[in-house]
């Protein structure tokens, strides 16, 4: 009897919905039904944050202050215990995996254009108790330009970190590395009429902008995973831009405001 009832009250609602007025491909043979269905599988856009228990500005939060600061997913739980809001390391983990990449593609549009001197080098990170590399590049204006982590220093990786870097912009006019053989060989296949530099303490500006990177992954105790290191290592340049006002965003505020005013933005949009 329940089962009947359902269908009767499904039945009902086909009945009465307007659609069935306004459709124009009723021969009455039961081809205007299937098309009234056919709207029913239309993508609706939705949230990012569809389907998570916690409020957007709870979440940001939490991926803020991981990004942003030398804290860790515990120490993050604990400042949320703080002001009443129970939520488990793991969980933090997963938003700042799932979130980051996002607020990153939501920032993209209103990102400045890179300048047209580049420092390109590369630096180690600790993966699972095994070091890793990551290839970064700013530009004269400290504007990190881009990030790569891979397993090998080899030539495939240098080509295709400059070829990515290359699509946030025009080319540089200038690019600074060091004596690694892979740069020349890289940069006269994709830049050949930039000018390479590769003197002696030329590439300070990078190497002191590693610093900063180095300082942040300290309170990790090294990454476990290839995928969290790349969300990480882009995460932290991407906090580092926005603090530098390389993004049209916030930047009539106050500077000690800005990432939080640029957060709260940048939630609405994904």
């Amino acid at each position: 009897m329940g089962l009947e009832l359902l269908a009767k009250s499904r039945i009902r609602i086909v009945t009465a919905s307007p659609e069935r007025h306004c459709c124009v491909g009723d021969d009455g043979l039961g081809q205007g039904r299937r098309m009234r269905r056919r709207p029913s599988g239309v993508c609706v856009s939705r949230s990012g944050f569809t389907g998570f228990r916690f409020p957007p500005d709870v979440i940001t939060v939490a991926v803020r202050w991981y990004l942003h600061y030398g804290l860790s997913y515990r120490d993050v739980e604990e400042l949320l215990a703080e002001r009443g809001i129970d939520v488990d390391h793991v969980t933090i983990y997963r938003w700042v995996q799932r979130f980051t990449p996002l607020l990153i593609d939501a920032a993209r549009p209103r990102r400045h254009i890179p300048g047209d001197r580049w420092f390109v080098d590369e630096t180690y990170m600790k993966l699972a108790g095994r070091w890793i590399y990551l290839y970064r590049a700013i530009d004269q204006f400290g504007q990190v330009i881009d990030v790569l982590v891979s397993e090998k220093r080899a030539l495939e990786a240098t080509c295709r970190f400059v070829t990515h870097a290359l699509a946030h912009g025009p080319p540089p006019t200038e690019v600074t590395t060091d004596r690694a053989p892979a740069y020349p060989r890289v940069l006269d296949q994709l830049l050949p009429a930039a000018c390479h530099v590769m003197e002696q303490y030329a590439n300070n500006p990078t190497e002191a902008d590693h610093g900063r990177l180095k300082s942040r992954l300290r309170p990790m105790r090294g990454l476990k995973r290839l995928r969290s290191a790349r969300v990480i290592s882009a995460g932290h340049a991407f906090i580092q831009n926005l603090h530098r006002g390389h993004y049209e965003l916030g930047l009539d505020i106050d500077p000690r405001h800005r990432i939080p005013e640029a957060f709260t933005e940048l939630a609405r949009a994904i």
